[in-house]
This record gives structure tokens, C-alpha cells and sequence, in this order.
């Protein structure tokens, strides 16, 4: 919870006695971050009636001192905990304990005893090089890209003229690719000049430049819950806090999205509006429309991440569209047209936010790979790209009802219908609360062989069952619906 808010709720440490506590075994060397450590200690705490309901926490500065961390872990911790549901929060009187949790099934992640081997940044699950099945991975098999048009591209790139090695290349990004994409994208979603385009080292490198330019540690950045994992470790990294909103079939929840704003003053937020990752879903025109007048009510910047907006239906809601870049920041990519191994994404932006991005890149990378972007450009202007993206959908979608038919013949359920794109989110609805979570499966799976990504890399809270995000492409296969047959039969 950011500062500000903070204060509203919690006491002056100067007028209240600090209330007994006892020192955490924080380790700094152990696998999990300090919030981990510090919300499954205060969960175990709760569950074991160390801590009644109603007993007063004491302040985030008490804590802290008290326990040799910083002010921003424990606000972030205890901004977890009321996620959660342990911590209420009374104004002028700070937070208490809310409920007791039934002994045995107190939150998983991170307990003792469940240590995961397996990790959301894990080098495999990016790689590609290894021999697992990559059922839990972000990308496609090079065939169905359409290996000839890349490897072409990429020869093609390769002659690049001998005048262009003696520099860095245009900071701003290749500029015929960026011309190329702004008349894309002025025919297709909504006008944009090339100097509103910076090209970026793919869409991770693009969030950090935003994450760069526009927060400071301890500000509160939204972001879908489940959503994105990875952003959930670079919004961390950068100091701010994430605070989770939740998302399902039916879109955001907005009523939830104006409360946190409303108490938090976010500084923006992250949203995937067409095929998000990990459901597959996309927001409706209405409730694009209401998340736009939100971020104006109270005042906070839009990302959009919209890496997946070739393959979605013609139509789809786009907040770029609708805003006109006044406070939507657009942030595109081609890993999932032509090959991840490109490295090349976009940011669009207003034409008074670009040149603060701009410099920010300069600072960090100078310029990026011009012949990562001149391979681009001439993919994606050839005559048959359009047909390729067309030919991939389609792909998808037959190894979509593929993959959720055989998902159905070992009692797994999809959490939402996806409308398209890569991945099916889907898992056993109810699973013991003691002894198995998805880590811990994906830890078995990798040493079938099988990579995995268990629901726990998506979300900020603790669910009902076990759940995973599995990849189309490579989840119908025999290998994996016989692992996860024997992982049922396990209970």
C-alpha cells in the first residue's frame, strides 16, 4: 500500500506503544524474496493461533526496524496479507489481524517443506535449447512461424551496407521499420507518426524503460492478477509495489480496479486487452471504455500490453485506439508472428512522453540491434507475411480444441474460454491443501521431462486448485497427458 494511504490507516509510532513481536527468521540467502518470506511466516502465524483475529500489527517502521528490512518490503508484505484476506485495515488505528485459517491449510507458497526447484525466470523456460517438452513456454515451433520467410529475412539483414557499421544506429529504433509500423498501425488501429515509435529489445525491455521513466520506488503500479508473470519480478525490481486486480472470463474486475485506485493513487497500470496472458481472453468495448475512464478519474498511465493484437479478431478493443495516446502507452512486439529470437518490440507513445523514454533507452542501451530490425522489416513486408499470421491463427486455434479436449480426459477444466492466441490456463479445480501445489508438480514434470508453468508464476493470491498455463502447441501431446494422468491418480 503506497505511503499515503498508508498513513491514513496506521498510527504514529510517536502516540502508540510498539506491540510485542517477535524477530523472523528472514534469510536472505533463501530462495523466495523477503515478502515471501515475511507473508508465509505472518500466514503460518495466523494459522497456528500465534496471532488472533483482532490483534493489532504493529507499524510498517516498527517492523521493519524490528526485523532488519526495509519499509517498502513490509508495506508490501502487508498489502499482500489484506489481499489475502488476513489483514484488515482501520483507519487512524493500522491493521489487525482479520480471520484465523484452519491449520492445515494455510497459504502454500513458500511454506518449509515446498521449496520449488523450478522458477518463473527460470533459463528453460526461455531458452529453447533444452530436450523438455515445452508445454509450459512462450513460444511456437519454428515451423509453424514459417521458417523459410525468417531465414530469409535474416540473410537479407545480413547484408547490411558497409556504411552502417561505423555507428550505433538511430537511438530511436531502425527508421524504414518504424515507418513501416506506423503506417500499420495508422491503417489498422489508430494514427500514429514513426517519431511516436521507439523500438525496444522486445516488450520486456519496453515495461522496463516505462518502469524507468515514469515510477520511483514505492509507488503502487496495478497489474492483472493472474497476469504477465514475469512483470510481477521487474515491477518489484524496481522498488514499486504491485498491487493485483483481478481478472476471469468476464474481464477485469472494475469495481475492485476503483476501490485500489481510489485508496492507493497508482502511479499506472499494466493491462494485456486482447489474448492476455495466461487466459487467452480479450476486454470488451465497454469495459475498455470504463478502465479508460478510471485511469482518468484517478489520474494514473495505461500500458497496454498488446504484443498479442495480430492474432486476435478484427475489432477487438484497443485502448491506443480509443485514447489516442493521451495516456495509454502502447507496447508491441513480433515474437509471436515471427520468432522470439528477433528481439525486437515497439513503444508508442504521446510526442511529449517519447523523448523522457527515448533518453531513458539511451542511458540504459544506447541504441538497439538495427539488423535484428532490418530482418523485421523485411518479413513482415513481404507479400505472404499476412497469409503466415492467417495460416498461424488457424493453427492455434485447432491446437487449442486439441489440447482442451485432451486436457477434459484427465479432469482438467480451463479457468476462462480463450478467444484465441497461444495458451489455455486450465486445472484440477479442487487439490489437497497440504501436501501439493502446482510447484511442486512442475518440480515432477521437469524431471519427466516435461516443462511446465504452474499457476503460482501468475498470481499474487492463493487459489482454490492447481492450475497451469499450457501452450498449445505442445500440450496435446501423449507424453504430458499421461504425466498429468499418474499426478491425478496421486490425488
Amino acid at each position: 500500500m503506497k505511503a499515503a494511504a498508508l498513513a491514513e490507516v496506521l498510527p504514529s509510532d510517536s502516540l502508540q506503544p510498539a506491540p510485542a513481536w517477535p524477530l523472523l527468521a528472514i534469510e536472505r540467502s533463501k530462495r523466495g524474496s523477503l515478502v515471501d518470506q515475511i507473508v508465509a511466516a505472518i500466514s503460518a502465524m495466523v494459522s497456528e493461533r500465534q496471532l488472533s483475529a483482532g490483534t493489532r500489527m504493529p507499524s510498517v517502521r516498527q517492523f521493519a526496524k524490528c526485523n532488519g528490512v526495509s519499509t517498502f518490503t513490509v508495506v508490501e508484505a502487508y498489502e499482500r496479507l489484506h489481499q489475502l484476506g488476513l489483514l484488515s485495515s482501520r483507519r487512524g488505528s493500522g491493521f489487525f489481524v482479520a480471520r484465523s485459517l484452519p491449520q492445515a491449510c494455510a497459504p502454500l507458497p513458500s511454506q518449509p517443506g515446498l521449496q520449488s526447484e523450478i522458477d518463473a525466470l527460470a533459463p528453460d523456460l526461455y531458452s529453447g535449447q533444452g530436450d523438455t517438452l515445452a508445454v509450459g513456454a512462450g513460444w511456437l515451433p519454428p515451423e509453424w512461424y514459417g521458417e523459410s520467410t525468417i531465414l530469409d529475412a535474416v540473410r537479407h539483414a545480413m547484408k547490411i551496407p558497409a556504411s552502417r557499421l561505423r555507428g550505433y544506429g538511430h537511438p530511436l529504433g531502425f527508421p524504414a521499420l518504424r515507418q513501416q509500423l506506423a503506417a500499420s498501425l495508422s491503417s489498422e488501429l489508430f494514427a500514429v507518426d514513426p517519431d511516436q515509435l521507439l523500438l525496444t529489445n522486445g516488450a520486456t525491455h519496453a515495461f522496463d524503460l516505462v518502469l524507468r521513466t515514469l515510477t520511483r520506488p514505492g509507488d503502487v503500479v496495478l497489474v492483472e492478477d493472474p497476469g504477465y508473470g514475469n512483470l510481477l519480478s521487474l515491477v518489484r525490481h524496481h522498488g514499486c509495489i504491485p498491487v493485483g486486480i483481478a481478472r476471469g472470463e468476464a474481464g477485469l474486475d472494475m469495481d475492485e480496479l476503483a476501490r485500489q485506485a481510489a485508496l492507493l493513487h497508482p502511479k499506472l497500470m499494466f493491462v494485456n486487452t486482447v489474448l492476455q496472458n495466461p487466459l487467452g481472453t480479450s476486454l470488451s468495448q465497454a469495459q475498455a471504455h470504463r478502465l479508460l475512464a478510471l485511469a482518468e478519474q484517478f489520474d494514473f498511465w495505461l500500458v497496454e500490453d498488446d504484443i498479442y493484437r495480430e492474432l486476435a479478431q478484427p475489432g477487438d478493443a484497443s485502448l491506443a485506439a480509443m485514447d489516442g495516446l493521451r495516456r495509454v502507452i502502447r507496447v508491441g512486439s513480433f515474437s509471436k508472428t515471427l520468432s522470439p529470437v528477433l528481439r525486437v518490440g515497439s513503444l508508442c507513445a504521446s510526442r511529449s512522453l517519447l523523448p523522457e523514454l527515448l533518453r531513458v533507452k539511451m542511458l540504459t542501451g544506447l541504441t538497439t540491434s538495427e539488423i535484428n530490425e532490418r530482418a523485421v522489416l523485411h518479413a513482415t513486408g513481404t507479400r505472404g507475411y499476412r497469409r503466415m499470421v492467417e495460416r498461424l491463427a488457424a493453427q492455434l486455434d485447432d491446437a487449442r480444441e486439441r489440447t482442451m479436449d485432451a486436457l477434459r480426459q484427465v479432469g482438467i477444466r480451463p479457468l476462462a474460454a480463450p478467444r484465441g492466441g497461444m495458451f489455455v490456463s486450465a486445472g484440477w479445480p479442487e487439490a489437497p491443501c497440504a501436501s501439493r501445489n502446482g510447484r511442486a508438480i512442475a518440480d515432477a514434470a521437469l524431471k519427466a521431462g516435461i516443462l511446465l508453468a504452474p499457476g503460482e508464476f501468475f498470481t499474487q493470491r492463493p487459489t482454490s486448485g492447481i492450475w497451469f498455463r499450457f501452450n498449445a502447441a505442445y500440450a496435446a501431446d501423449p507424453q504430458l497427458i499421461h504425466f498429468l494422468h499418474t499426478q491425478r491418480a496421486q490425488g
